[in-house]
C-alpha cells in the first residue's frame, strides 16, 4: 500500500491501474530508473479550459481586484464564448490579480476530461492544488543533490497523476489537505539536500516580511517556504538556491537579485514582483 495515502482496495487497484498506464506513457521505451518528466499538463492554457478561473474562485475589491465576486459567480468580464473581454487590459483595468493566477493547466484537465460544468467549478480548487504538486514534485526530480529521493518522488508523482484523473465523485471527498501535507514532508527534504551546501540558509519560513528592506542581503539556501514578501526590497539580494514554495512575491522588488538555482519558483510567482533584465532567474 502507498505510504503516502491509505485507500479501500478498490480504489487502490484503480490506481494501479492507471499507474501502469501512467508508467507505460512516461518510459516510451525507456529505462524504468529514467525520468521523462510528468503525465500531466502542468502550465495553463486558457484556449482549452472554459474560464473556470473566472467563475470558481471568490475575489474581493482590493489593489489585486477591482470588484467584489462571490465564488461560483461568472466575473461580468467573462463574454459567452468563456473568454475575457479585457484580457489585453486587466492590469489596468485593475484586475491584476488575473495577470498572476496560475491553474498549472488543471482548468483545462477538467474541461478536456469530460467533466460536467458544475463538477468543473467545484473542482478546480482540489484539481488545482494535485497540478501544483506534481509541478512542484517534478521540479524535485531535476534536483541532482536529491537524487536519493527520486525513488520515491517518482511514487509521489505517479499517485498523484492517478488522483487527478479520479472520478469527480473520488476527487470531491479526497482530503486534499492531508495529502498535500505528506507529499510536502517529502518536497521539504529534497529542499533541504539541494540547500546543504549553500552557505548562512536562513530559516524564514512563514515569515511576516511584508515591505522590509533586504537590499543586497545574504539569502543563500534560505527557506522562504510560505513566507509574506508582499512589497518586500530584495534588490541585488543573493537568492541562490532559495526555496521559494507558497511565498508571496507580490510587488516584491527582485530587481538586479540572483535567483541562479531558487527552488520551487513558479512562473507566476515571478510575474507578481518587480524584475527586470538584470534579474537572474533560475
Amino acid at each position: 500500500m502507498s505510504e503516502l495515502i491509505a485507500w479501500s482496495d478498490e480504489v487502490w487497484q484503480q490506481a494501479i491501474n492507471t499507474e501502469r498506464h501512467n508508467r507505460d506513457k512516461r518510459k516510451a521505451g525507456a529505462d524504468t530508473a529514467d525520468y521523462a518528466g510528468p503525465v500531466l499538463e502542468l502550465e495553463s492554457d486558457c484556449a482549452r479550459c472554459a474560464g473556470l478561473c473566472c467563475v470558481a474562485p471568490a475575489f474581493a475589491k482590493s489593489s489585486d481586484f477591482a470588484i467584489d465576486k462571490p465564488a461560483g459567480r461568472a466575473c461580468p468580464n467573462l463574454g459567452a464564448d468563456h473568454r475575457c473581454g479585457i484580457h489585453e487590459v486587466l492590469e489596468p483595468r485593475g484586475f491584476r490579480g488575473c495577470t498572476v493566477f496560475e491553474c498549472f493547466g488543471a482548468g483545462q484537465h477538467l474541461v478536456q476530461g469530460g467533466h460536467r460544468r458544475a463538477d468543473q467549478l467545484a473542482l478546480l480548487p482540489v484539481m488545482r492544488q494535485l497540478h501544483e504538486l506534481a509541478w512542484l514534485i517534478d521540479q524535485a526530480l531535476r534536483l541532482d543533490a536529491a537524487a536519493r529521493l527520486h525513488g520515491r518522488l517518482r511514487d509521489a508523482l505517479t499517485e498523484t497523476e492517478s488522483l487527478a484523473d479520479g472520478t469527480a465523485d473520488r476527487l470531491a471527498t479526497l482530503d486534499v489537505d492531508a495529502y498535500r501535507q505528506k507529499v510536502n514532508r517529502l518536497l521539504q527534504r529534497a529542499s533541504e539536500l539541494a540547500r546543504a551546501g549553500a552557505g548562512r540558509r536562513p530559516d524564514h519560513r512563514g515569515a511576516n516580511l511584508i515591505g522590509r528592506r533586504m537590499r543586497g542581503a545574504d539569502l543563500r539556501g534560505a527557506s522562504l517556504r510560505g513566507a509574506l514578501l508582499i512589497g518586500a526590497d530584495l534588490r541585488d539580494a543573493d537568492l541562490r538556491r532559495a526555496d521559494f514554495t507558497g511565498a508571496d512575491l507580490r510587488g516584491a522588488d527582485l530587481r538586479g537579485a540572483d535567483l541562479t538555482g531558487a527552488l520551487f519558483l513558479t512562473p507566476s510567482q515571478l510575474r507578481a514582483a518587480r524584475t527586470t533584465e538584470g534579474t537572474s532567474h533560475p
